[in-house]
C-alpha cells in the first residue's frame, strides 16, 4: 500500500527509520506509529505486576498483535494477510491520522466507524447518553 505524502512527511520528519502496526483491540483497524508506540504499551507493561494475567495479556496484545513495517524507496509498505485479516482490506486502503500515530483502515468500515463516532458525539453535544458501539 502507498502510504500518502503526508504521512511521509510526518514520518521522515519524526526520523522513523521503521515503523510499528499493532491490531487495535476494538476496531478494524491497525495503529501504526514509529518505535515509540511501541515504547508507551512496554511503559505500560512495566507498571504491572508481572505474575498477574494482565500483564501478560498486555504483552501478548502488544507483541503478538503487531508487526513491524518499513517503507520502502517509493512510501510504500508491504500489505500482509496479517493486517489484512484484521482489517478486511482487499484493494483500497484508507489512512487516518491520530495525533502521534496513524490508522489503516478498509475504506466502507471507516465510513461506518466514522458515522457511528459522529452520531456519539452529537449526542454527547445534544445532553443525551451516547449509544454504544456497534460492529
Amino acid at each position: 500500500m502507498s502510504v500518502p505524502a503526508h504521512f511521509r512527511a510526518v514520518v521522515q520528519k519524526r526520523g522513523y527509520s521503521e515503523l510499528y502496526a499493532l491490531r487495535c483491540l476494538d476496531l478494524p483497524a491497525m495503529d501504526v506509529g514509529g518505535l515509540d508506540l511501541l515504547d508507551r504499551y512496554e511503559q505500560r507493561i512495566a507498571l504491572e505486576d508481572p505474575f498477574l494475567q494482565a500483564a501478560d495479556d498486555m504483552s501478548f496484545f502488544c507483541h503478538g498483535d503487531g508487526t513491524f513495517l518499513k517503507l520502502d524507496q517509493d512510501g510504500r509498505i508491504t500489505m500482509t494477510d496479517f493486517i489484512r485479516e484484521h482489517t478486511g482490506i482487499s484493494s483500497e486502503v484508507a489512512f487516518v491520522g491520530r495525533g502521534n500515530f496513524f490508522q489503516v483502515w478498509e475504506p466502507g468500515r471507516l465510513a461506518a466507524y466514522g458515522a457511528q463516532a459522529r452520531a456519539r458525539l452529537l449526542q454527547l453535544r445534544q445532553g443525551t447518553k451516547p449509544a454504544e458501539r456497534s460492529e
